[in-house]
């Protein structure tokens, strides 16, 4: 991604806009969905007012009798929802001041979200050349009186699986079903692929969660006069929606699909991290949070940690089901197609290629991305030789130079594609072979779902 040089616009724009007030919170259920709603401002100039819809469908009998047996748990997680949404709209100016007025944070709180924050935009500072210091960024100024206590939640041993349209949620929906666990999927902004992925495991849309998400259309409107704009750690806000919809249902088991390599820096040597709030530090940090100020009886863990994206890729090119109607393209996720020019579709091409071969990937993908020179500054960001990696959710480097080889001892004697040849050309150390049968210790997986995981890699 190309950087933009906005320091001076950082500096002026904290200088106009000094304070940033989280003022109010709303919960309302209305049949068989819950509506919240956020008021933000800054400097009591220009105002937010988001509002998420999310449907239960036929999941909870009586929504609203629910919503009032557990008031004031739900009440701290919308809280809490509300400190990760407001960082999209802090963003667009940066005042060095966020006024939080609904409730009292504790000084261990105030730290653990300047830390999220930080981390979580650490692509954001990078490509806007801002030079932001983790202990001056901002200041959080609790100034609400009420106080949340950890409340203790009536749940069952079932699993709550978010489902992104890609491969990995779906190796993790095949993996959960399958082994007869009971599980309900949750999606946010419901699209093609998501929905099809629903289908193909023989379920339907009123077996899931419905999360209608919106950004409030001022802060567009802000990008487009000029104010500050970047990634926000997606990931960190879709854990706190989860953990209302644990809340709601009694499935306590929340169960991501984030890899081992989502730990891997974007920029080598840094903590800049595009998947900062799929990594096990924040893993780690986010169960510690809910544990001390919110419920010790959530469960939220990813079951793909253990497992290496060339493993992820070996389970999923055994699941056809999904080949034709999974989608991990940004570029064309309001459209529910393949761009074939990006990083995540050059990279699941060079995994799925690894296990189906060239020919499957290029049908699957609907282009032969190997074979396409104008991925050439793209190919060498993933195989590490361009200094950084893409600002996107892939693999290793490591990872990516694996794969690369598995399709080279296809290929034989044959003409290589144009990327593949190349990586002939560039590589000149020894790549270390892959250990399919290896399983990370660094997880919070539960025994007895190692142990299947363990089965599906032998």
């Amino acid at each position: 991604m190309t950087k933009s040089k906005n320091e001076k616009l950082f500096l002026r724009l904290r200088q106009e806009y000094p304070v940033f007030v989280y003022e109010s919170y709303s919960i309302e259920a209305i049949e068989n969905e819950l509506i919240i709603g956020f008021r933000f401002n800054i400097d009591r100039t220009i105002d937010f007012n988001p509002k998420i819809r999310i449907r239960t469908g036929r999941l909870i009998h009586n929504l609203p009798e629910k919503v009032d047996q557990i008031k004031p748990l739900l009440e701290n997680i919308v809280f809490n929802i509300g400190m990760i949404e407001l960082i999209s709209y802090w963003k667009a100016a940066c005042p060095p001041v966020i006024r939080i007025m609904p409730a009292q944070l504790t000084t261990g709180q105030a730290e653990w979200w300047k830390k999220l924050y930080f981390n979580g935009l650490g692509e954001f500072f990078y490509l806007n050349s801002i030079h932001a210091n983790p202990s001056t960024f901002m200041e959080i100024e609790s100034v609400g009186v009420r106080g949340f206590t950890v409340q203790s939640v009536d749940h069952a041993d079932n699993y709550l699986i978010p489902i992104g349209g890609g491969k990995d949620s779906a190796v993790t929906l095949s993996l959960l079903k399958n082994n007869g666990e009971k599980i309900m999927p949750l999606i946010m902004n419901p699209r093609g692929a998501t929905i099809e992925t629903i289908k193909a495991a023989g379920l339907d849309l009123d077996d899931c969660i419905l999360i209608f998400r919106t950004i409030d259309p001022k802060l567009p409107e802000l990008n487009n006069q000029g104010f500050l704009n970047g990634h926000t750690p997606f990931s960190a806000m879709l854990a706190f929606y989860t953990l209302l919809c644990s809340a709601l249902t009694g499935y306590n088991n929340i169960v991501l699909s984030n890899e081992g390599s989502a730990n891997e820096s974007t920029i080598p040597g840094t903590g800049i991290n595009h998947q900062y709030s799929k990594s096990l530090e924040f893993e780690n940090d986010f169960r510690s949070y809910y544990e001390h100020y919110i419920s010790e009886d959530f469960n939220y863990f990813s079951l793909l940690r253990p497992l290496s994206e060339l493993q992820i890729a070996g389970i999923f090119s055994k699941l056809p089901e999904y080949h034709k109607i999974f989608r991990s393209c940004n570029v064309g996720s309001k459209t529910d197609t393949w761009c074939g020019k990006c990083p995540k579709c050059l990279f699941t091409h060079i995994m799925l290629s690894a296990y189906m071969g060239i020919g499957d990937a290029d049908r699957i993908i609907g282009a032969a991305m190997l074979d396409d020179a104008e991925n050439e500054h793209t190919f060498d960001e993933l195989t590490g030789y361009s200094g950084i990696k893409p600002f996107d959710c892939v693999g290793t480097t490591l990872e990516v130079k694996q794969a690369l080889e598995m399709i080279l001892d296809q290929k034989k004697n044959r003409p290589l594609p144009y990327l593949l040849s190349r990586f002939t050309s560039q590589v000149t150390e020894k790549i270390m072979q892959p250990d399919f049968s290896r399983i990370e210790e660094a997880h919070f997986v539960p025994d007895k779902l190692i142990k299947l995981l363990k089965l599906k890699i032998q």
